[in-house]
């Protein structure tokens, strides 16, 4: 089931990191790339749990507008306010929320792609994150995210700790595209400081995605689930210089055991999920991005 912190967060000024390589931006617009411009947006996020036995299921469901400011060769500034409405969680769950707001370079170092970003995480994180993608064959690729970060939340008072928490995984990935099946495997240390393990299995559709997972805590041992992740209409769009345009996709994830605080990373792109990794499609090409594009953009200027 899916399960979002709901303390609020606040960006704290960190050096704004990454080091620099210069990176090729697209010269034309293509499907799902980074080209320039301002998108603003707005999803539903959604979650429910069976742990009252008062009644079957508690309810979470917020509206997400959020944006992202693609700024050229692959740096982009993103935000997103979780505002509830729908809760019957209980009154902690009732604040309006800023979930993301952080600045992110993609870039390729020889074979290796990596994704470094700055600012606030999901679950009330704020620090420095880097993201890690290696491609060895058509098929099979290694992975691993790191990230040093400390706890922020604005509701209902404020409290801001030192960057002290030292978050990791790592792991590969095999693609059959004769099935646009993936296998997932990854170990590390997680937010919540728990060390742990997951293994998934996703079939890529048109459109949409579906998984399995099981996986393993230190702290609650195993547990197991479903994710599904449905990319959003319309796929074909104009690029401008401004957008508006309903969240890229919705998400959905079930576990059969109810474990808020362990296997947990943060997220930190307003649009992240399982379907689409880390990466623009423009930049990276393995896995699913090498099916048909969920996404076709054109832009209404002509680029010689």
């Amino acid at each position: 089931m899916t399960q979002r912190n709901i303390f609020c967060r606040r960006s704290c000024l960190v050096a704004l990191l990454v080091v620099m390589l210069a990176s090729l931006s697209p010269a034309h617009v293509r499907a799902q790339s980074s080209a320039p411009g301002l998108d603003i947006f707005s999803g539903l996020d959604f979650n429910f749990r069976d742990i009252n036995y008062s009644r079957q299921y508690d309810l979470l469901i917020h509206l997400t507008p959020g944006f992202k400011w693609n700024m050229g060769n692959h740096w982009q500034l993103a935000g997103q306010v979780y505002i509830p409405i729908v809760n019957t969680y209980g009154s902690t769950y009732k604040y309006v929320y800023l979930n993301i707001l952080d600045v992110s370079k993609q870039l390729r170092l020889g074979p290796v792609y990596l994704k470094a970003s700055a600012g606030l995480f999901s679950l009330q994180r704020y620090g420095v994150d880097l993201k890690a993608f290696l491609p060895i064959t058509r098929w099979l690729a290694l992975e691993g995210q790191a990230g040093w970060v400390g706890v922020l939340t604005m509701s209902p008072s404020w409290y801001i700790s030192p960057l002290n928490r030292f978050a990791w995984n790592a792991g590969g990935d095999i693609y059959l595209s004769r099935w646009n099946a993936q296998l997932r495997a990854v170990a590390g240390r997680y937010v919540y400081q728990d060390f742990g393990c997951e293994v998934e299995a996703m079939r890529h559709f048109n459109h949409t995605s579906a998984s399995l997972y099981g996986r393993w805590s230190n702290v609650t041992g195993f547990d197991g689930g479903f994710r599904f992740v449905a990319m959003l209409p319309p796929y074909r769009r104009k690029h401008r210089a401004v957008n508006f345009r309903p969240a890229s996709n919705f998400r959905i994830s079930y576990s059969i055991m109810y474990h808020q605080y362990t296997n947990r990373m943060y997220n930190t792109d307003p649009e992240e999920n399982e379907r689409d990794g880390w990466f623009s499609r423009d930049l990276l090409q393995w896995g699913s991005h090498t099916m048909q594009p969920d996404f076709i953009e054109s832009s209404n200027t002509v680029t010689e």
